[in-house]
């Protein structure tokens, strides 16, 4: 049944976590041995998983937040100064030492080694670190969110090279119908059994149909290399041939209010995180007004200052900055609008979450609808018509013109109908999408 198929769908989508860039190259020979002139739903959702340039992309974000946590919680580096001063420039006297010693550590320069540490206050390494750690937490939501949207775009695109797929076989009919048509009526022709302006009117009808299939080779050409984009085969999409059934409507498709669902929306949850993250960089704007230390150990080497004396010496000092000019007001200042901006960015994105489930669901609700009317009743009715429309011209009741009418009308509802099946599926997927149903990762 169609519903088992779409489980089995939802399991494949949701297996899918952020593999290591080890397991993905383990995936790839499997991923190799799908066959893409026979491409069922899910092999095209794992051959996305592994593929997807998008996805890739968002994986890199992910990483490269992970790098700036580990930046982020790392305290000062110290800094070591090694310095050489009181050089005397007169040549002929040097920096002797005047007790007598003139070895080359023994010569009268003050030689420095300094070692500076500096010392953070008020917590601001454990908020650098919150900070960045949101910033992990609302990338790998971003990732989810990525995998949503492109794992819907690449359902729309199945979907959509499906369509192409019947639109062209449908047309293929249409021309091969009109063929043999224009054969029978020129050998009716020739034995003057109907009129030459008959066989005219049908001979412009099959070039139509033609056309009408050249058109629909290019659609599937271009749907294909839609698809084709969307699961890394760009080189291969001339040979892409999907080979799942349309969807039915069945008790999956009814649609309830409510927004229980929109606390599990990826991109509801990325708002939510960087909220926080911009609550955390408030805080450490605040901090930066807390002084910090920076202390300093030397070891000093200065001989031949006095008689006797000793050349070594060591000191330690502390340095402390004075806000006098500036109390980071500016950055206190930019981390509220910030805050700010990052609620009205939740409010924005559950807002868009809500009309893109509403919109979703007049999508579907509307495409059940039409389903089923063309299933129960319209191209049933037009196939009927067709028919009788073929015995009666052959059998000379009726005229050509009333039988190339009752084919385009046929050729046109079958055309439709297969349009609104393809928009039940998408809608379908879409709304299951927008409610958090499919293509989000646990």
């Amino acid at each position: 049944m169609w519903w088992r198929q779409s489980g089995f769908v939802c399991c494949v989508l949701l297996a899918v976590w952020m593999p290591s860039l080890h397991a993905e190259n383990a995936a790839l020979p499997d991923l190799q041995n799908i066959p893409l002139d026979h491409l069922t739903l899910p092999q095209a959702e794992q051959l996305f998983a592994g593929y997807s340039r998008e996805l890739l992309a968002a994986k890199r974000s992910v990483q490269s937040a992970e790098a700036d946590t580990l930046i982020a919680g790392q305290r000062p580096n110290p800094v070591l100064s090694v310095g050489v001063s009181s050089l005397n420039l007169n040549r002929g006297q040097g920096n002797m030492n005047q007790n007598g010693n003139n070895g080359l550590w023994d010569k009268t320069y003050n030689s420095t080694l300094q070692v500076s540490q500096l010392y953070e206050r008020g917590n601001k390494r454990e908020l650098r670190t919150s900070v960045a750690e949101s910033a992990v937490k609302a990338s790998e939501f971003d990732l989810k969110e990525t995998y949503r949207r492109q794992g819907l775009a690449m359902v729309t695109a199945y979907y959509d090279l499906k369509l192409a797929q019947e639109t062209l076989q449908i047309q293929q009919m249409n021309v091969d119908l009109y063929d043999k048509t224009l054969e029978a009526a020129e050998f009716r022709l020739k034995a003057g059994d109907v009129a030459s302006a008959d066989v005219a009117r049908i001979r412009v009808d099959a070039l139509r149909a033609k056309n009408d299939m050249r058109q629909a080779q290019a659609t599937l050409q271009k749907a294909q290399a839609q698809l084709a984009y969307l699961i890394g085969k760009d080189h291969d999409a001339a040979s892409l041939f999907v080979a799942d059934p349309w969807p039915l409507p069945g008790e999956e498709s009814a649609v309830q209010e409510g927004e229980t669902w929109l606390t599990e929306r990826s991109d509801i949850r990325a708002a939510e995180v960087r909220m926080q993250q911009a609550q955390d960089a408030r805080k450490l704007a605040e901090s930066l007004k807390t002084r910090d230390l920076t202390w300093s150990l030397a070891y000093q080497h200065f001989p031949g200052q006095e008689p006797g004396s000793g050349p070594d010496t060591v000191g330690a000092t502390v340095s402390i900055p004075l806000f006098t000019n500036y109390n980071y007001e500016g950055e206190a200042a930019r981390a509220e609008v910030d805050y700010n901006s990052a609620t009205d960015a939740k409010e924005q994105v559950r807002a868009a979450a809500l009309a893109e489930m509403r919109s979703a669901k007049a999508d579907l609700e509307a495409a059940i609808d039409k389903n089923r009317r063309f299933d129960m009743s319209i191209l049933t009715e037009a196939q009927k018509a067709s028919d009788a429309a073929e015995f009666a011209y052959k059998h000379g009741a009726m005229s050509v013109m009333d039988l190339l009418d009752a084919r385009r009308i046929l050729r046109a509802l079958q055309l439709e109908s297969a349009s609104v099946r393809a928009d039940y599926a998408k809608s379908l997927f879409a709304w299951r999408a927008a409610t958090h149903q499919v293509f989000n990762t646990p």
